[in-house]
């Protein structure tokens, strides 16, 4: 079988949830093969996880030029690569780096690119959800091999041991590459609670949580059973909490085992990016709001009362 490149996702020398899920999709489609960009040593601590996933073959492109620069020169090598092995598709993560990743591979080997796709047939037929989720739509690319970017939490990682053979990559990037250095990074605090999109758990609150004061609540609550805080769009207008924990179309598509929503009317623009949620609670003191449509338990009631009653009653188990 033709080998299925998957662009790997990774953080502080750990594999991101995305990329498994790319392993997963990718052994559909042929021999999945990761491909590791970044600084010296960075593949390293990668290996074990890619092959409990089924990465028959690692592609270890290491350089300083990979990580000294913003993503050109990972397009640069990424190309290369393509040109090189004629796999039968290459994945990314839609990401803010794997998508620019991607458009930057589209043009460089003059192909199509199938952008957030959610599933990928052994056609090349793409699967993807548009207008807030409402509609889904099948696409291909008319030039090329497929070229997809695959929208995070679209599909449960399924392990599959494989032993990988790593393949070390020439790196070889020109000046047009090195145009934006990279002269700072800072790295972003980590609290106690699991990344929103990765968390098996997510509280989200919402415009009628009240106030920025009133969101201890939700994270009282997401502390008590292992979550992540999420928020609705009204309420990250509001100033209530932070852009970053953003839950919906214009921000993260989360697909936890459980989603309890506080306080949230269950917009179409907020319900796209939960509504792959495996069990999803709602507490809402409007009776018609539309995300009891979407619930698979709604409590009709004031949240600054039913959500205490049910943080004592956890305690009480614990």
């Amino acid at each position: 079988m033709a080998e299925v490149l998957v662009v790997v996702e990774h953080s502080g020398g750990e594999v991101k949830k995305v990329t498994l899920e790319m392993l997963t999709l990718a052994r559909e489609l042929g021999t999945p093969a990761a491909v590791v960009l970044g600084g010296p040593g960075v593949a390293a601590p990668l290996l074990d996880r890619l092959g409990e996933y089924g990465a028959a073959k690692v592609y270890a492109g290491e350089s300083a030029d990979l990580d000294g620069y913003l993503v050109a020169p990972k397009a640069a090598v990424l190309a290369d690569l393509v040109r090189q092995g004629q796999p039968a598709a290459v994945l990314l993560g839609s990401t803010q780096e794997g998508k620019e990743i991607a458009g930057r591979l589209a043009v460089k080997l003059d192909n199509g690119l199938l952008a957030d796709v959610s599933a990928l047939d052994g056609q090349g037929v793409a699967t993807q959800t548009v207008f807030a989720g409402s509609t889904i739509v099948k696409s291909q690319v008319t030039r090329g091999l497929p070229l997809a970017t695959v929208r995070p939490n679209s599909l449960s990682p399924v392990p599959a041991p494989a032993t990988a053979e790593v393949v070390p990559l020439e790196v070889a990037v020109d000046d047009t590459a090195k145009l934006a250095r990279v002269v700072e990074r800072k790295v972003e605090p980590k609290g106690a609670r699991p990344e929103l999109t990765e968390a098996s758990v997510v509280i989200s609150g919402g415009r009628g949580v009240g106030n920025a004061d009133n969101f201890k609540l939700v994270e009282e609550l997401a502390d008590l059973l292992g979550g992540a805080v999420g928020a609705s769009r009204a309420a990250v207008d509001s100033g209530f909490y932070p852009h970053q924990f953003q839950v919906g179309q214009t921000g993260k598509t989360v697909s936890p085992q459980l989603y309890v929503a506080l306080g949230i009317s269950g917009a179409i623009q907020h319900r796209a990016g939960m509504q792959t949620s495996k069990t999803i609670v709602a507490v809402n003191k409007d009776a018609e709001a539309p995300i009891f449509e979407l619930a698979d338990f709604g409590v009709v009631g004031d949240l600054f009362k039913v959500v205490p009653q049910a943080a004592e009653e956890i305690r009480k188990r614990k």
